[in-house]
């Protein structure tokens, strides 16, 4: 077993006291009455082998000091206090506090919760690590230890201060890179668990299951992940055994042979994954109980339940080598572990649900493979059990509006994987608008997972929507399917940089204000901005309205074409078909340019939007592995370089690394997004001119699409645009179609129109506006009309 001990020279260590240098703005500080301080790893830290980092040590008898380049902590060599332990932050930011005393509040920009379970709006969060006020704190004494064997343990003096003080003023990226030193890193993922989940609370049969999955692929709607909730197993049992709430036997009547069943499903491109309520242990009437009785010396002939009992170990091992293996054989490919049952295990400060996770997770690795779990959120230190499932929550408009804080704010303790029940679980009532912005939503979250209770009315195929909202859910799905090669680098970037995918706006701008006021916008991956709205619009402007801070810089809109000016408030508004999405000006986003299906497999149509007017980089990463850990050597790399200019020119540099991963040749769809028509295209490959090569420009959006046809991953691809120029937003038809759609009067409509035409006679935007605004009956239109016109000085 490694050594996750902080170096000797880190530690400075009295009879009763003893503080461990972790980094500049890292400090361990323990305090124990017996002198009983930890070394082993713990629930929650796993790691606390940091470089030694410069520091200045001054002791008297009775105090002493450490100083390090960004802290100092002045210590009185008693039982901690309020006024025997302090520590100064250095920097002059607005908002941080020069200095904490043991036992203050900690302000932080909280963290996650347990549980959205009956959730109708918003919760309250627990804690997080990144504080506007410069430091936060991380309490590590209350958990449990693990021993030499990975088993839990007892703190030998329960009653001791172990507590990790993060120092790192408003350098929130730093601060979370090192919790996930100390912490654990973000597991990589399957790619698979990347996709859509198909997930609903139904009594299936083998045959309408496979019925529906058959569906799915007539429409051309991709799932990658078929979950099955509680009815697969015999839920109708005998009452002298209790509810037929936890099981571990199929149902044989619904599904008769659970091998073929999921024999079918992988044959289908789907992986396989069963919800399990653990809590009432293993009683007679389960197919596995015999063995495991047996195992557990538990007279089988008596039907005495198998408690559960996650605490005991042989009961844990029994567990998993009786009641699951033999399962996973059969096909199961991971665990929905659904735990309700609150924190009790019978074992003091042991959470039955944070055993389920950890050990299911490690489980789940054996044989080196990449593991995966489904299970809710248990603690500082669950990132390293993905994926997280939020539970139940209402379907309101309420609960919608407070998921994408919830999820950009998890990654304030590192937990980047949630899975919400979009579309909502239970209770509220059928509403199309409602169910098209939470997909909207789910596409751009960490897992796009469609779900839904037991009610026979309340299911989120697309189709039982009204025609509108199922093309428009389509889309969407098909969009997340093809957002897989972004998302996949994403998920290294997690895994090897400690870069969450989705990312509070003040990760990037921690010193500008507004970022920390806009709650529902986030950072999704490197490369774009998400607005998700969670409010119906209006029925007179047919628009929603969602209000944004955008970062300095120059912006584009991912569907629309738009361009906006950055470092100001901007309210948005869209119609029900369209989020807010915005990229910077040279920001590259690849997609899987092949149209139908579920494929996996790393494409040979590599589809990259590309967003003109500066220069930009993306490297897509790519494996075909299903090992835990990284290795370099298993990945291909391939970096693409835009470089704007009068002459612009996109470079796809030929592929590096492990080759075998990739197709031998693919095919590149570009979409030249922002710029103007007429770029006259040419395309060099491995230094030759390429022919067959089309181009199209789309004047309602501005997008340049070119097709080139198949080259040699080895190749250089080089395509120049000579006579570049950035677009226009074409302000007066953009108002017009915004007005076209409008269920306003006629007559209102050529007043407007007419003013804004004034802008095609050479009249100044703010003169126009200044029109619009004097016109009566405007009211909710000036919002859409101001949006249009401000959005980027020509």
């Amino acid at each position: 077993m490694r050594d996750i001990n902080a170096k000797n020279e880190a530690v400075i260590q009295g009879e009763y006291y003893r503080f461990t240098v972790l980094t500049p703005c890292l400090i361990r500080m323990e305090y124990s009455e017996s002198g009983k301080f930890v070394d082993q790893a713990t629930q929650t830290v796993v790691n606390r082998t940091f470089p030694v980092p410069q520091f200045r040590l001054e002791e008297t008898d009775c105090e002493l000091k450490i100083v390090t380049s960004k802290l100092r902590l002045t210590y009185n060599k008693k039982p901690f206090s309020s006024v025997g332990l302090k520590i100064n932050i250095s920097g002059n930011f607005p908002g941080i506090l020069p200095v904490w005393h043991y036992g203050d509040a900690v302000c932080d920009l909280k963290g996650t919760a347990r549980t959205l379970d009956g959730a109708d709006g918003a919760i309250p969060l627990e804690t997080g690590i990144l504080s506007a006020q410069g430091f936060s704190l991380l309490d590590d004494g209350g958990t449990m230890l693990l021993d030499e064997n990975g088993w839990i343990a007892s703190r030998e003096d329960p009653d001791g201060k172990d507590l990790y003080f993060f120092g790192y003023g408003r350098d929130y990226i730093t601060c979370l890179k090192d919790f996930h030193i100390l912490t654990g890193e973000v597991p990589l993922l399957p790619k698979y668990a990347l996709g859509n989940w198909w997930s609903r609370y139904y009594k299936y049969t083998e045959k309408s299951y496979l019925k529906l999955m058959d569906r799915f692929a007539q429409e051309e709607i991709p799932f990658t992940v078929s979950v099955l909730d509680m009815d697969w197993h015999i839920t109708d049992v005998d009452p002298k055994y209790g509810t037929g709430w936890t099981g571990y036997t199929w149902n044989s009547d619904m599904f008769p042979d659970p091998k073929r069943f999921m024999d079918k499903l992988h044959e289908k491109g789907l992986k396989v994954t069963l919800n399990v309520h653990p809590a009432d242990g293993i009683r007679a009437f389960e197919d596995c109980y015999k063995p495991f009785a047996d195992y557990m010396g538990v007279l089988a002939e008596q039907e005495d339940p198998i408690p559960f009992h996650p605490g005991d170990e042989k009961f844990m091992k029994g567990y998993f080598e009786y009641v699951h293996h033999p399962m996973e054989k059969q096909g199961v490919d991971f665990w929905w572990i659904d735990w309700q049952q609150g924190n009790n295990s019978g074992i003091e400060g042991l959470d039955p649900l944070w055993m389920l996770n950890h050990y299911h997770y490690e489980d789940s690795r054996r044989g080196g493979k990449r593991g995966l779990i489904f299970s809710r959120y248990a603690g500082p230190g669950s990132h390293r059990y993905p994926v997280g499932f939020s539970g139940d929550s209402v379907i309101t408009w309420e609960s919608l509006d407070f998921q994408p804080y919830f999820t950009a704010t998890a990654s304030n303790i590192g937990y980047g994987w949630w899975s919400h029940d979009i579309g909502g679980h239970m209770q509220g009532i059928k509403n199309d608008e409602l169910a098209v912005r939470w997909l909207q939503f789910g596409v751009f979250s960490p897992i796009m997972r469609l779900h839904s209770t037991c009610n026979e009315f309340n299911g989120k195929e697309p189709w039982r929507y009204n025609p509108i909202a199922e093309n428009i859910m389509k889309k969407y799905l098909r969009l997340r399917h093809k957002l897989i090669p972004y998302l996949y680098t994403m998920n290294l970037r997690a895994n090897q940089e400690s870069m969450p995918l989705i990312q509070p706006m003040y990760y990037h701008n921690p010193l500008q204000e507004e970022a920390y006021y806009v709650p529902n916008e986030y950072y999704f991956g490197s490369e774009l901005i998400v607005c998700p709205i969670t409010s119906p619009v209006d029925k007179r402007t047919g628009m929603a309205k969602f209000a944004a801070w955008l970062p300095d810089g120059i912006w584009v809109d991912f569907f629309t074409g738009v361009t906006y000016e950055g470092g100001r408030n901007v309210d948005f508004y869209r119609g029900i078909d369209k989020i807010p999405l915005l990229a910077r000006r040279g920001s590259i986003v690849p997609l899987d340019g092949r149209e139908t299906g579920n494929e996996l497999t790393n494409t040979d149509i590599l589809e990259l939007h590309v967003f003109a007017g500066d220069s930009g980089e993306f490297c897509l990463w790519e494996d075909d592995s299903d090992a835990a850990e990284f290795d370099q050597n298993s990945w291909a790399k391939t970096k693409i370089q835009y470089h704007w200019g009068e002459n612009a020119r996109l470079t796809i540099h030929r592929a590096q690394g492990n080759l075998q991963v990739l197709p031998s040749k693919r095919a590149y769809r570009i979409c030249l997004v922002g710029m103007k028509d007429g770029c006259a295209p040419k395309v060099l490959a491995g230094g030759r001119k390429l022919k067959g090569i089309s181009s199209k420009y789309c004047a309602e959006t501005g997008f340049t699409w070119i097709e080139i046809p198949e080259v040699d991953v080895t190749e250089d691809v080089i395509l120049e645009m000579n006579q570049a120029a950035e677009g226009e937003n074409q302000i007066v038809q953009r108002i017009f179609d915004f007005l076209n759609q409008a269920e306003i009067e006629f007559d209102l409509k050529t007043r407007i129109i007419s003013v804004v035409r004034q802008l095609e006679t050479g009249k100044k935007p703010v003169y126009v506006l200044g029109q619009l605004q004097a016109m009566d009956q405007l009211e909710e239109l000036m919002g859409p009309l101001w949006e249009i016109i401000t959005a980027f000085e020509e």
